[in-house]
């Protein structure tokens, strides 16, 4: 197969590039590069001079590197490799830490090489959701968007996410409940809950996990698989419609968390 790199922007993430690499013969030159690169590689083995030093990159490694980290970067072997990149703007990356700490850190991000296996999957599945924009509920992504950077960044001992305490207000959860339950059918993003409290993203998070037991998605999703097989009992609406109406437009994802959740089908219940 010959090299090839795919570049993908996500609308609902400004200030962010995600780009999948699977190379052979191609290589990096000498580069630095003025945003700040989350990097995952998934098969074989990339070897990089880095601060004079060469680094030896294998499947299941997190790397961080931040703006102008000068290296370079070429298969270890005849053999391709293949990595995935989260390429974030200085300002996306000022604001989420912002978020996340309460404080401007972006000058304390530097470098780092992670081994984690459970983070490096999750960022992994977050990549690939990201870049298939249309399947990829806002909810869902603006939130492991949020968390998995603050994992990432306290692991590698960079930035430590503020301690949220308490939990919702009765008010707020009553406000939260009645927006989902209106709003089912469109997409509901995490800014627009957190709002509702208004509260930051990062806090919301926090609190309604507190408070519910649940993430925000989780708790979603399953509120629309309720609403679902009441659609399912009382109307005669086809799958699709069914679908649409409680928020799904993805008829296979509707299928596959209608059978993990109930443990048949939706044409069978």
């Amino acid at each position: 197969m010959a090299d090839h790199v795919d570049y993908t922007r996500n609308s609902e993430v400004p200030g962010l590039v995600l780009s999948e690499a699977r190379l052979a013969s191609h290589r990096f030159g000498r580069h630095y590069h003025l945003d700040y690169h989350v990097g995952l590689i998934t098969e074989g083995v990339q070897r990089q001079a880095l601060n004079g030093e060469t680094v030896l990159l294998t499947p299941g490694t997190i790397q961080l590197m931040p703006p102008s980290e000068i290296h370079d970067g070429i298969s270890a072997s005849d053999d391709a490799y293949t990595l995935k990149t989260f390429r974030i703007s200085a300002d996306l990356l000022r604001g989420v830490t912002e978020e996340l700490t309460g404080r401007d850190q972006f000058y304390a991000l530097g470098g780092a090489v992670l081994q984690d296996t459970g983070l490096f999957r999750q960022l992994s599945r977050l990549h690939d959701a990201l870049r298939q924009e249309r399947c990829t509920d806002p909810l869902y992504a603006d939130s492991q968007w949020l968390t998995l950077l603050g994992r990432l960044f306290a692991q590698a001992r960079m930035a430590t996410p503020q301690v949220v305490t308490g939990a919702l207000s009765a008010q707020q959860w009553h406000r939260v409940r009645d927006y989902c339950n209106a709003h089912l059918a469109e997409k509901i993003t995490l800014l627009e809950l957190a709002a509702l409290c208004d509260l930051e993203r990062f806090h919301f998070l926090k609190l309604f996990k507190r408070t519910a037991g649940m993430t925000p998605h989780a708790w979603l999703v399953r509120l629309r698989l309720e609403r679902a097989c009441v659609l399912l009992s009382h109307t005669r609406w086809t799958l699709t419609q069914v679908a649409q109406e409680v928020g799904f437009y993805d008829q296979s994802h509707f299928n596959r968390a209608f059978k993990q959740a109930f443990g048949v089908a939706p044409s069978r219940y």
